[in-house]
């Protein structure tokens, strides 16, 4: 069985000396209009400002639905109704190698609130927020590509 390919971000840079692999359970919330949400990386966090799709990481003994549940309410006060995995990618970034588990969520229940003072934007392609942390590049292009076999042409 082939290793799961990794993406080396900031490769220049130094790396962190825990090279340990992190589980993150990410949500890619979409809406009936085909419109998802990006949410802006907060303050005094690496690659703070960027944006990206929210979640975090898997605590002990945690599902990836069950941390992504748990991620949700606590970052935007969402609880979700249904979880499914979609794609897995892997990241080398400077501060982290993170293994990201995407999962495609369409209903939730709640009001959107930014409870760690980030910022959200529902989106559709091309993307109008900037920059995009590149973590979340891969699910853009997953995007574009079923947009492409669904007969649209977009660009990310």
């Amino acid at each position: 069985m082939n290793p799961m390919p990794v993406s080396v971000v900031d490769a220049d840079q130094l790396r962190s000396a825990d090279r340990s692999l992190v589980q993150v359970a990410v949500g890619v919330l979409i809406r009936a209009d085909g419109s998802f949400l990006l949410t802006s990386r907060p303050m005094g966090k690496a690659y703070a400002g960027f944006w990206e799709f929210p979640g975090g990481k898997l605590e002990a003994d945690e599902t990836i639905e069950e941390a992504l549940r748990r991620e949700l309410q606590e970052e935007i006060g969402l609880t979700i109704q249904d979880c499914t995995l979609w794609k897995t990618e892997r990241i080398d970034y400077p501060h982290a190698l993170v293994q990201l588990n995407f999962c495609k969520v369409t209903q939730w229940t709640g009001e959107l609130q930014m409870l760690e003072s980030q910022t959200f934007a529902w989106q559709q392609l091309p993307v109008t927020v900037t920059p995009v942390l590149p973590g979340a590049v891969p699910v853009l292009q997953w995007f574009a590509q079923e947009r492409k076999f669904e007969g649209e042409t977009h660009t990310i």
